[in-house]
């Protein structure tokens, strides 16, 4: 007994040395990282303004953690991001990323997917909306309407050169060859986007069933784009309230793993990270639902859709080509689900084939002037509102009527979004937790990507046989669309630097063999 007594004890000690050194390199390892931790916050703090303490939050000052951001230093960076923001929807929230969480920690990793994830809900650029949503977490409406009025004007004015430039002097060899060059190059982007968010919005068999289908809906049976939404939505509604298992789509978890990787972020141990924006800190009042708020931004929001409408209708009438663009890309920016390529499927469908404001040609070339812009690409819109004025001017010169085309399309375009923010962001924890909505939006998203297949084939038809499938086929632009095609889907190239390629490749091919 002695012996299985001394043997008891000696293993006893035995595990507990083993365990001492086990929990002494996991305490050492919390020390260290606590350190370098605290190094960083000392660092960060001592170069911040002091926070004053006694003093309520003014809307130049966000609740922080250790310092804040003032509304001209953050009216700064917005102004920057407007001038910086190429490569799509996924570049400029990498950017975002980039700037805000890893380097400026104006706000935490979970923050910002979660108003990610938000964004991604709604019709419209959510790139723009994420600045807005960011921009009024950080200082109330204004700090929104500064965030995401920045976010586009850059782009705005150098598209607005761009689209005079295209149809003034768009019949020159050397304007010509290089548009010729562009055209191919959209087909490949219109392709490689079917397949990037087919990837994305078809996780059970049933999404692919409703993608063939609004793609039979458009394609050959020519249904229109709002009817389409509004049945995919009502079917994702539906097929999640009673057969869930068949319908429902990726979990958040995996959906928020997913956005995480694809922005190249990563945990920090564990470690808690000081950002300007506090996570555990109370709310602040313009972040909490306000019934009385909701009513007035509505109120507000209807006076500035009325106002302008009124004021178009009074000066040529109901059915004058502004006031008919007015009504239509309102009802364009509520039904965009799927970003700029849903709205340009929606567009050829409506201005070109019923409005007959442009053609199938000239919606491609604004789509490829639209990639060489910073901002969202949905700005090809106020491509098509310029083009519109342009060809059908209105008792003045095509110029002036492209301009006023162009303004009225950007502003319905973009007024909603702001609304979309304003109004749904104290909401947004609701929202996300409704099972039913996320259905109706999944099926939503699912039909998109039918609709911008059909855009793919009505493109490249056009292109590759300009003159109808019984024409001849166009060598030069099939075999460039096959190869920006590979390098963007395969190497992963930027999308800028391949239409650009394009450009220069028809410019080339123009001067050389035409």
């Amino acid at each position: 007994m002695q012996a299985l007594g001394t043997n008891v004890i000696c293993q006893f000690k035995a595990q507990t040395v083993k365990y001492s050194g086990e929990y002494y390199k996991k305490y050492h390892t919390i020390y260290k990282l606590n350190e370098k931790m605290k190094e960083e916050i000392l660092k960060r703090e001592t170069k911040a303004p002091p926070r004053n303490q006694t003093t309520e939050p003014s809307d130049s000052d966000t609740y922080s953690s250790g310092h804040s951001v003032s509304f001209v230093e953050a009216l700064k960076f917005w102004i920057k991001l407007g001038f910086i923001s190429f490569g799509g929807p996924a570049g400029q929230i990498s950017i975002m990323h980039r700037e805000l969480v890893e380097r400026r920690r104006w706000l935490s990793e979970e923050r910002f997917l979660h108003a990610l994830n938000y964004c991604m809900l709604l019709p419209g650029p959510e790139a723009q909306q994420l600045a807005t949503y960011i921009g009024w977490l950080m200082h109330r409406s204004w700090g929104g309407i500064v965030a995401g009025s920045f976010f586009v004007i850059p782009s705005i004015f150098v598209l607005l050169a761009l689209s005079y430039t295209y149809a003034a002097y768009g019949n020159i060899p050397a304007v010509a060859g290089a548009l010729a060059g562009f055209k191919p190059v959209v087909v490949a982007i219109v392709v490689a986007a079917v397949l990037k968010i087919g990837s994305r919005a078809l996780s059970r068999g049933v999404h692919y069933l409703m993608a063939g289908s609004a793609f039979i809906a458009i394609y050959f049976l020519d249904i229109p784009f709002p009817i389409i939404v509004l049945l995919a939505g009502a079917m994702g509604f539906l097929g999640t309230r009673f057969w869930p298992r068949k319908f429902a789509a990726s979990s958040t978890k995996t959906a928020v793993k997913q956005a995480g990787e694809s922005l190249g972020t990563s945990r920090d141990g564990g470690v808690r990270i000081s950002t300007v924006i506090d996570d555990n800190a109370p709310p602040p009042a313009h972040t909490i639902p306000s019934r009385s708020r909701t009513l007035r931004t509505l109120a507000i929001g209807l006076v500035l859709w009325v106002l302008p409408f009124a004021l178009l209708v009074s000066w040529h009438g109901w059915n004058n080509l502004f006031a008919q663009e007015y009504r239509f890309f309102t009802q364009a920016a509520f039904v965009t689900f799927g970003g700029a390529y849903s709205v340009l499927a929606y567009v050829s469908q409506t201005a070109v084939e019923t409005f007959g404001w442009l053609s199938h040609t000239q919606a491609m070339d604004g789509l490829a002037l639209a990639e060489t812009t910073p901002g969202p690409l949905i700005m090809v819109v106020q491509f098509v509102g310029f083009m519109a004025g342009w060809n059908n001017p209105l008792a003045m010169s095509p110029a002036l009527s492209g301009l006023t085309g162009a303004l009225v399309t950007t502003y319905v375009t973009f007024l909603p979004c702001f609304l979309f923010i304003f109004l749904g962001a104290p909401y947004i924890e609701v929202l996300r937790g409704n099972r039913n909505l996320t259905g109706a939006l999944t099926g939503v998203t699912a039909s998109v990507v039918g609709v911008i297949l059909n855009l793919a084939l009505v493109f490249g038809a056009a292109v590759i046989w300009p003159e109808g499938t019984q024409g001849q086929l166009n060598w030069f632009a099939a075999a460039l669309s096959v190869a920006a095609f590979i390098v963007l889907y395969r190497f992963k190239l930027d999308v800028l630097w391949v239409v650009i390629g394009g450009g220069l490749i028809g410019l080339g091919n123009a001067l050389l063999f035409t």
